[in-house]
This record gives structure tokens, C-alpha cells and sequence, in this order.
């Protein structure tokens, strides 16, 4: 990998990186604004799944509550930086876009910190007691990137291995 600022995939980057950060803002405001979610109490969808309003001031599983949102923020955006960086580095569209993702996704919630002090999360999973974190899409895309980069590290990087010794 090699260190670079922008690269032929720096506008992949930036688009799919804006794209998430734009919807998942989007959602935030429509959630928040327009079927005013703070006002109801947990929205049963289906037998397993509920729409819920938390503020998150911590990370995922509320951990860090104890650090500043400043703290976090900052974090984000060393985090983001080293995240670019890697991108730009980076010859596959495949991972670039993954690690986009995460871009996307972490400016998101660094944005609600800035601008609300907390993390707007929605979305709550649970069944027979057992209780999933509540995420928002930011969150979804973090994971997903993340999941993207684990399968290319496992199952992208061997078959390019092995056509590169046939």
C-alpha cells in the first residue's frame, strides 16, 4: 500500500462516503422531524424488532459514555483520515468502496455529535429476552464495510493469489 491523498478511487471514495452519510442523515432528520419518534414509545414492528428512540453519547454498546463528545469526534476524524488514506492506497474498487463505507458512516455519527451531543439510534433487534444494541444506518454501513473488508481479506485475496501462481 502505498501513501497517497488521492488516487484514481478518491472520487468512489467521495461518492459512496456522501451517499451513505446523505441518507443516513436523511433518515435521521425524517425520524426525528417528520414521525417524530421522541414522541412515541417503542414502535413494535414485528414480534422481534421495535423502533426506538436513544441517544448514544458513548460508541457502539454505549461504550466510552464517560469521554467527552469532543473526544469522540476528534476520534472519528483521525480514524476517518487514516481510513482515507487507506483508501487512497488501495487498487481494488472493492475495497475502497468498503472502507467508503465506513467513511460514510463514521462522519455520520461524528455529525450527530456536533450537532446534537449524542447519536440518534432507531433501530432495536430482540428475541425471548435477549436484547440487540439499537443502531441507525450509519451503524449498518460501518458493518457492512467492515464485513465487505473481512471477506476480501479471506476469500478475495486467496483466489487472486492463487490465479497469480497458475
Amino acid at each position: 500500500m502505498r501513501l497517497t491523498l488521492w488516487s484514481p478511487l478518491a472520487p468512489l471514495v467521495l461518492g459512496v462516503a456522501a451517499l451513505v452519510f446523505g441518507i443516513d442523515q436523511l433518515h435521521k432528520y425524517w425520524m426525528l422531524n417528520v414521525y417524530g419518534i421522541n414522541e412515541k414509545a417503542s414502535v413494535s414492528i414485528t414480534f422481534f424488532f421495535d423502533l426506538v428512540m436513544v441517544w448514544n453519547k458513548g460508541v457502539s454498546y454505549g461504550l466510552f459514555t464517560t469521554h467527552t463528545q469532543e473526544w469522540l469526534i476528534a476520534l472519528s476524524l483521525v480514524i476517518t483520515g487514516v481510513l482515507w488514506i487507506w483508501a487512497c492506497g488501495s487498487q481494488r474498487a472493492f475495497t475502497a468502496a468498503a472502507i467508503a463505507l465506513v467513511i460514510g458512516g463514521a462522519l455520520a455519527n461524528a455529525f450527530d455529535r456536533a450537532l446534537r451531543g449524542a447519536v440518534a439510534d432507531f433501530f432495536h433487534f430482540h428475541y425471548q429476552g435477549f436484547s440487540w444494541y439499537v443502531f441507525n444506518l450509519a451503524d449498518v454501513a460501518i458493518v457492512a464495510g467492515v464485513v465487505l473488508l473481512m471477506y476480501e481479506s479471506l476469500f478475495m485475496e486467496q483466489a487472486s493469489g492463487r490465479r497469480g501462481k497458475a
